[in-house]
């Protein structure tokens, strides 16, 4: 069964079956611009989401032609420090969102994801792309360098080639993107929902409660140096092994069946 859940710029789809939730940015004409209503709307739905226990991964898309391309900058024009305190708060909370809910969550993109749009992309655990996708961050063409995007693409791409997007403003496209690592596949225009959805059910079949430990454990042991990051993970895995749903896997491989699992 699947319901959908409509918003004023965000769209809900969930399938109950494939335990599968689709978050669609839905301001299709303003390229799904990051409106301070818009990322609000996504904290509220991503926050929901990830209190429940029958959603096992979210894909996070865009509506019409682009992903997003960014802030909307019809919001950013003679604001007081506090009005633009809180936009940039507001995406900060987003972003930090999307890596702290335990459901790992997919960038489906097409067109354009730019400035706040790739730092969104950026920040979703898997990225799948269309081959005419772009991505970029232009802000230094506008007097307003992508400093919050910095954060997010520096993370996955690296120090010379974040630079290198951030200082010149243009854009690369999608076999590109791949190359540096912000991209994790690139499909045709019309493989894109049906790879996205596909990649979503291969994440799916696992316990929800193990790949929820596995990505709580991911953001946290990133930054350690590595034997702090061994530490900690080491004490993560005994955990984990204790898990009803490990020793189910386990049990299963070593018995050569399917396992059931209770997420738990």
């Amino acid at each position: 069964m699947t319901t959908t859940v409509a918003a004023p710029t965000v769209l809900t789809e969930i399938d109950a079956e494939a335990r599968v939730a689709t978050v669609t940015l839905n301001r299709p004409e303003k390229r799904n611009a990051l409106s301070l209503a818009l990322m609000s709307e996504l904290i509220e739905v991503l926050r929901g989401l990830g209190s429940r226990r029958d959603v096992s991964v979210v894909i996070l898309a865009g509506a019409g032609p682009a992903f997003s391309a960014g802030h909307d900058l019809g919001e950013m024009t003679g604001r007081s420090v506090e009005e633009y305190r809180e936009i940039f708060d507001r995406c900060c909370e987003l972003m930090e969102l999307v890596q702290s809910i335990p459901q790992p969550v997919i960038a489906q993109v097409q067109g354009i994801a730019t400035a706040a749009g790739c730092q969104l992309a950026a920040t979703c655990d898997l990225v799948v792309a269309e081959e005419g996708a772009r991505f970029g961050t232009p802000g230094v063409k506008i007097g307003l360098f992508c400093s919050t995007p910095m954060v997010a693409i520096s993370r996955v791409v690296g120090q010379k080639r974040a630079m290198q997007l951030l200082l010149t403003g243009v854009p690369i496209d999608a076999p590109t993107a791949a190359d540096w690592g912000l991209v994790n596949e690139v499909v045709p225009a019309d493989r894109l929902a049906s790879r996205t959805r596909e990649l979503a059910g291969q994440i799916a079949a696992a316990s929800s409660v193990v790949t929820g430990i596995g990505k709580e454990a991911f953001y946290a042991q990133i930054s350690r140096d590595q034997h702090s990051a061994y530490d900690y993970a080491k004490t993560v895995m005994t955990m984990n092994a204790l898990a009803a749903d490990a020793q189910e896997g386990i049990c299963a491989f070593l018995e050569k069946r399917q396992p059931t699992w209770s997420d738990r």
